[in-house]
This record gives C-alpha cells, sequence and structure tokens, in this order.
C-alpha cells in the first residue's frame, strides 16, 4: 500500500503522525511510504532520517493526496484540504467529528473512509490511540493551570503548592479517566489539595488505591461541583464520552461564583469542551477571561511537547497503522473489533453513531459495508 504522511497544517502543530522508526517498520512490510517534506522537523526528526530509512520525500501535499491510498496524520482534514481527499482513500487520524459539523459533512461528499483514533476501543473500554495523549495533557493542564494563575498571567496570585504556613491551591478535575488521574499526579505532587470527580463508582474504588493522599475522590453531581468550584483555584474538564460531544458541566452562572483569577483548563475542547463558556484557543493565544476567570482552551495541548508527544502517539497507532495497511480497511475492520469501532464515515455513511446523533444525521452500521 501507498501510505502518506502529512505535515500538520493545525496552528502550532508540531507533531508528526510517524517517526522514522515507524517508517522503517512499514518499509520492512512492504509497504511504500511518502514522507511530506520538513513534516518531522517540529519533533526533532529531520527529512534525511526518513530519506535513510526508505521514505520518499515529497515537497507538495497535493502529490501525497493524489498518490497515497492511506493519509496517517494527527489531525483532521483542514478546510483548504476537503477538495484533496480522493474517495476510497483512508484517513486515519485524530478526527474528533462530533465537535465539527462541517468536517463531517464535507467528509461524507468526498467519500472517503475515515478512521479516527479516538474511537479505536478495547473490549474493556479503554481506547488505546487516545491514551498517550491523555497521558501528555494531564500533567499539561496543571502545568498551565499553575503558570495562569500567576497574577501577571491574569490569575490570582496563588502557587498551587503554598509553602509553610500558608495554603496550597485548590485543583478540581472533573473526569477520573487518563487524562484526570495523571493530573491529580502531577496537582498532587505539587503539593495542591485536589479532588477528583467521577460518576462511576467502581473506578473512584480504583483511584483510591493508586492517587497521593492530597487526593480527595468524590462522586461527581451537580451539587458537589457547585460546591467545589467557588473553592478552586484550578478547575480542569477531563470529561470524555467516546465519539460524542463533551457534556457542558460548568455552566456560565457556576462562573459567576468561582474566584477572581481562578484558572479554567478544558482538555474537553477537541470534542466541544465541558464548559459553557469554552471556545478554542491556540498555542499562541491561549487564554481569555469572562467574568474574571481565566479560560485555557488548546484543542491540541500535547502539539506543545512534540518530542515526547510523537513518539508516545506512534509507540500507540503503529500497530493499528500496519494492520490497515497489510489487509485493506476491509479485512481489517472485519478482524480486528476494535479498528471497526474507529470508523466515523465510511463511503458517505456516517458509521459512528454518536456522531450522527450530534447532528441528527442517518447512522450506518458499518458492518453493512464491509
Amino acid at each position: 500500500m501507498i501510505i502518506g504522511i502529512l505535515k500538520e497544517v493545525k496552528t502550532e502543530e508540531n507533531r508528526v503522525s510517524m517517526t522514522p522508526a515507524g517508517v522503517e517498520v512499514m518499509k520492512q512490510k512492504g509497504h511504500t511510504v511518502l514522507v511530506e517534506k520538513d513534516t518531522g522537523s517540529g519533533s526533532g526528526f529531520e527529512d534525511h532520517v526518513y530519506a535513510e530509512v526508505g521514505a520518499e520525500i515529497i515537497h507538495t501535499p497535493q502529490e501525497i493526496f493524489k498518490r497515497s491510498e492511506l493519509i496517517i496524520r494527527v489531525k483532521e482534514p483542514q478546510p483548504f484540504e476537503y477538495e484533496l481527499i480522493k474517495e476510497d482513500q483512508i484517513y486515519f487520524s485524530f478526527l474528533h467529528l462530533a465537535a465539527s459539523e462541517k468536517l463531517t459533512h464535507a467528509l461524507i461528499k468526498r467519500r472517503s473512509i475515515n478512521i479516527a483514533y479516538e474511537t479505536i476501543q478495547r473490549a474493556d473500554g479503554s481506547l488505546p490511540l487516545l491514551t498517550p495523549m491523555s497521558e501528555v495533557a494531564g500533567p499539561m493542564a496543571i502545568q498551565e493551570g499553575a503558570k495562569y494563575l500567576e497574577m501577571a498571567q491574569g490569575g490570582d496570585g496563588v502557587l498551587l503548592g503554598g509553602v509553610p504556613g500558608v495554603d496550597p491551591g485548590t485543583v478540581v478535575i472533573i473526569g477520573g479517566g487518563v487524562v484526570g488521574i495523571n493530573a491529580a499526579k502531577m496537582a498532587c505532587g505539587l503539593g495542591a489539595k485536589v479532588y477528583l470527580l467521577d460518576r462511576n463508582l467502581d473506578r473512584l474504588r480504583y483511584l483510591s488505591d493508586v492517587v497521593p493522599s492530597n487526593c480527595f475522590l468524590l462522586m461527581s453531581s451537580p451539587a458537589t461541583l457547585r460546591d467545589l468550584i467557588t473553592r478552586a483555584d484550578v478547575v480542569v474538564g477531563a470529561v470524555l464520552i467516546p465519539g460524542a460531544k463533551a457534556p457542558k458541566l460548568v455552566t456560565q452562572d457556576m462562573l459567576k461564583t468561582m474566584k477572581k483569577g481562578a484558572v479554567l483548563v478544558d482538555v474537553s475542547i477537541d470534542q466541544g469542551g465541558c464548559f459553557e463558556t469554552s471556545r478554542e484557543t491556540t498555542h499562541s493565544d491561549p487564554t481569555y477571561t469572562i467574568d474574571g476567570v481565566v479560560h485555557y482552551a488548546v484543542s491540541n495541548m500535547p502539539g506543545a511537547v512534540p518530542k515526547t508527544s510523537t513518539i508516545a502517539l506512534t509507540n500507540a497507532t503503529l500497530p493499528y497503522a500496519v494492520e490497515i495497511a497489510n489487509k485493506g480497511w476491509r479485512r481489517a475492520m472485519k478482524e480486528n473489533p476494535e479498528i471497526k469501532l474507529g470508523a466515523n464515515v465510511v463511503k458517505g455513511k456516517v458509521t459512528c453513531k454518536p456522531v450522527a446523533d450530534a447532528f441528527g444525521l442517518e447512522y450506518t452500521l458499518i458492518d453493512s459495508l464491509l
């Protein structure tokens, strides 16, 4: 199969979807790999390193789209690329379609095969391709929250860990998944007082065995959240419903009860955000303030640390990419139910129910297309 590795064009996205080590594996499997020029430079992988393991360096994205059967990328296609996608071309990346009606309709029109990293799911419910980026985003959420608590950044001037004789800051984390637990570990390590909320009692029981003693686990409810955010210095939104739009858990009315200079970090922004007042921001312009509360809602947080993120992501995605390339998308989905769950829009049909529900579109079982 001819595989295209596209340069990321989303604002300040420096990750790359495949390392040179991944390209070498693909070449050993007999595939042709096209890598767009300068694709890996932001992650520390220069063109000559890709060329040395057998990649063909391509100068334009147009040629990548034209020649490739399988496109592998970190982020979703951007509007100016929609017309470059070919019918039956496989596009394998983070898509987050439930948060983008325009992209969903564009992919329906192109009749391409769109497999989303974030909905590939194991039998135990875990999300293997989202996990490594969640492991990055969790600690980053605390780093950014601590930074924007600084008065010079618009925050209320609190040091999260406190000092002897002074109370530490309070962190509220909504969601006890991979982002939540990694954010909690980081915040606890700094010495903050941490509240971690989740709706799953079994998950809370598990977390009680692994989080530090300064992390307090609570069953999530609107009443609990209303109470805690009045005390919070940093609130991290880490809620995920696989493939679906994030629920709005912190309303604008609740915002008015928060401390002036408190910080909201919305890690769920890729799926539309879990704070009512969230809107997507960028690394170069990451925050805005509403009702005195600083909002941080960068949709590609791990892109700020691409050298870590790229290697972590390739470690997870490569086995699935190899299987799709070796077998083709139909056989790969028939033989691997995890890949089948990644099917979001296939040959003009919406095959992910949460995406169909988000926009009132007809849902088609992927089995009918296999």
